[in-house]
C-alpha cells in the first residue's frame, strides 16, 4: 500500500476498536447470553471503502439493543485462503449471521455452505457469488459501473486513442464485472478507442503504481486508463506524476473515495464511479436481523452507482 491519507488514518482510528484481522478468534464465542452476534467479514480493512462500509454496519448494529457486531478481515484482498479460514472460524464460534464480501466468489462457497448448514444466514455485500442459499446480495450493479467508467474515459480522451485496464484479483465477481462492463461498452459504443493492455493490480495502490509504470513504458501513446478500484487508480496517478505526465493520460477509478474525489477536483484524475459502501454495511446488518426474525428480504438490493467527475465532485466531498 502507499501512504495512508489523513482522512484514512482517522477512519482507521475509528474502526480499530471493532476490527480484528487475520482470522483471530474472539474468546467470547457467540456473544453474551441473550446477545445476537453478527460477523461482518469484508475482503480487507485497508482502504477507505471498507472502513466506510464497516461504519454503516456498526451504525445499524448500534440501533438495535442486544446486537453485537464483530468485524474480521484478511490483511489484504488477495488473501483469499485467509478469508475462507475467517469464515469457517466465525461459523464455529457460533455467530448468528454472516455479512460477507467474498474475496473469491468461487473459493468461499464451501465455507458459506457450512454456515447455512448450521442455520447461519448469509448476506453478501459489495461482491456477489453463485451461492443459491444466500439471503440477499446488497451492492452495486458492477457491470453498469464499468459501462459508466467507459463513458467517462471516452469523454475525457475525446472518444479516441489507446487505453488500458488495470483490474483487481481475477475471480472476484465485482472486479470481474466492472472490467467486463468496461470492455463491452468500449467494444460496442466507442469504435475510436482501442484497449491495448489488461493488467492485474490486485486492488492495491503500490501495485497500481508499478503496473502503470510498465504500461507507460510498453505503450508510450497511451491516452487513458480504467482502474477497477480507486486504490489502483491513485497508484497509477502517482506513476504519471512521477514522470511529469499529469493531463497526458486520463484515469478513471471506482469507489469515489474522498482522496479520489479530491484528486478529481484537482484535475489529477478524470473521475471515479461512486458506490454506497455505508448503505451496503447498514443494509447488510438490517437484512441479517430480518432473516433471523424470519422476515422477507429482497433477493437483490441495488445500492446505486454514479459517475463522479469535476462537474459533480463537490457534493461527494461533503
Amino acid at each position: 500500500m502507499g501512504k495512508v491519507t489523513v482522512a484514512l488514518a482517522a477512519l482507521l482510528a475509528l474502526a480499530s476498536g471493532a476490527c480484528r484481522r487475520g482470522g483471530g478468534e474472539d474468546k467470547a464465542g457467540g456473544g453474551a447470553a441473550g446477545e445476537i452476534e453478527i460477523a461482518l467479514v469484508p475482503k480487507a480493512m485497508d482502504s477507505e471503502f471498507w472502513l466506510v462500509l464497516a461504519e454503516g454496519a456498526k451504525a445499524a448494529a448500534a440501533a438495535h439493543p442486544g446486537v453485537k457486531l464483530s468485524i474480521v478481515a484478511p490483511d489484504r484482498e488477495i488473501n483469499i485462503d485467509q478469508h475462507v479460514t475467517i469464515l469457517e472460524d466465525q461459523t464455529r464460534r457460533g455467530v448468528k449471521a454472516l455479512v460477507v464480501s467474498p474475496a473469491g466468489s468461487a473459493q468461499v462457497l464451501s465455507a458459506l455452505d457450512q454456515a447455512t448448514q448450521r442455520g447461519v444466514p448469509v448476506i453478501l455485500v459489495d461482491t456477489d457469488a453463485p451461492f443459491d442459499k444466500k439471503v440477499t446480495y446488497i451492492g452495486t450493479d458492477n457491470r453498469k459501473g464499468g459501462q459508466l467508467a467507459a463513458k467517462g474515459l471516452a469523454e475525457a480522451i475525446g472518444g479516441k486513442g489507446e487505453v488500458a485496464l488495470i483490474h483487481g484479483v481475477s475471480g472476484n465477481e465485482s472486479q470481474d464485472a466492472r472490467a467486463q462492463g468496461f470492455l463491452d461498452a468500449v467494444a460496442s459504443d466507442y469504435p475510436g478507442i482501442k484497449v491495448v493492455a489488461k493488467q492485474p493490480g490486485n486492488s492495491e495502490r503500490a501495485l497500481g503504481l508499478t503496473v502503470m509504470e510498465n504500461l507507460l513504458t510498453a505503450h508510450p501513446d497511451l491516452k487513458g486508463v480504467f482502474a477497477t478500484n480507486d486504490q489502483m487508480a491513485l497508484g497509477a496517478m502517482e506513476a504519471l506524476e512521477a514522470r511529469s505526465l499529469r493531463g497526458k493520460v486520463e484515469i478513471i477509478g471506482f469507489d469515489a473515495t474522498k482522496e479520489a474525489v479530491q484528486a478529481t477536483v484537482d484535475g489529477r484524475l478524470a473521475g471515479s464511479v461512486a458506490q454506497s459502501p455505508r448503505m451496503m454495511g447498514q443494509r447488510g446488518v438490517e437484512a441479517a436481523l430480518a432473516a433471523l426474525k424470519g422476515q422477507p428480504v429482497e433477493k437483490r438490493i441495488d445500492t446505486g452507482t454514479e459517475l463522479v467527475t469535476a462537474a459533480n465532485a463537490a457534493k461527494y466531498l461533503k
